[in-house]
């Protein structure tokens, strides 16, 4: 599979833990080798393509707090993996997140909404008419929402199911019913039993993986972006793991 990647991604640029020293480190010490990684190095998005989702004053607000190179690769990253997604599933394995990021406002350690981006440009660019959102970070995507929701092409489903059993259900039924040209993983890890919510296994991760690769192959391609997971411990192992079930 190919990641999309970026030593720029290892310094830390704030003080919040999707930040932290270390986490990217966690994740291509177990990924990097891993057979049939293939790791594209990311490249920054256009401020043309960030306007598609954010406006001037919002990107203005992200120079002035010098966090618009790392966010703008991050966004980069995230419209290289969609673009492969139509292809064979990819993965972006990006920083800042970005699913908290509106048009105009961020928080939750987000700066610009990379699945935003990344969707806003191939529609512009005539390669998808509809889009799904799979977004399993623990948090709500409520950025992502906000920007794509109104646009009428793209479904957004944000997994909210408190036990293991209804949540792999609750993914099972979205993809059993999902018509897109692509669809997109908000890849967040904080949802896993030694993370945040407690909930998910590491092989659960693999499950979803499948689950969507399956509906993929109805009706068009996929990929997968980072955004929460900050238990470096096991952070690396369940992105591994949802990359190896998107790519049985």
């Amino acid at each position: 599979m190919k990641v999309i990647f970026h030593e720029d991604f290892y310094p830390v640029y704030t003080s919040d833990p999707a930040a932290a020293a270390g986490r990217m480190e966690a994740v291509m010490s177990v990924i990097e080798s891993a057979p049939g990684v293939e790791i594209i190095q990311a490249e920054p998005a256009s401020e043309a393509d960030i306007a598609l989702a954010h406006t001037e004053a919002h990107m203005t607000r992200v120079k002035n707090r010098g966090l618009y190179p790392i966010s703008a690769l991050a966004a980069g990253g995230a419209v290289q993996a969609a673009r492969l997604g139509l292809e064979a599933p990819a993965f972006g394995l990006i920083r800042p997140p970005g699913h908290h990021a509106s048009a105009d406002t961020s928080w939750g350690f987000c700066y610009f909404n990379n699945m935003a981006v990344a969707l806003e440009r191939l529609k512009a660019d005539g390669k998808i008419e509809r889009a799904y959102v799979l977004d399993i970070d623990l948090h709500f995507g409520d950025g992502t929402v906000n920007i794509l929701k109104g646009k009428g092409y793209v479904t957004i489903h944000n997994c909210v199911s408190g036990t293991r059993e209804a949540y792999l259900d609750e993914v099972a039924g979205e993809m059993d019913a999902c018509d897109a040209d692509l669809i997109g993983i908000s890849a967040g890890f904080d949802n896993h039993e030694a993370d945040w919510g407690g909930t998910l296994t590491t092989e659960d991760y693999r499950e979803i993986g499948r689950m969507v690769r399956a509906a993929s192959r109805r009706t068009g391609g996929c990929f997968g972006i980072l955004e929460g997971g900050y238990n470096h411990q096991v952070l690396g192992y369940n992105v591994l793991a949802l990359m190896e079930g998107l790519g049985a």
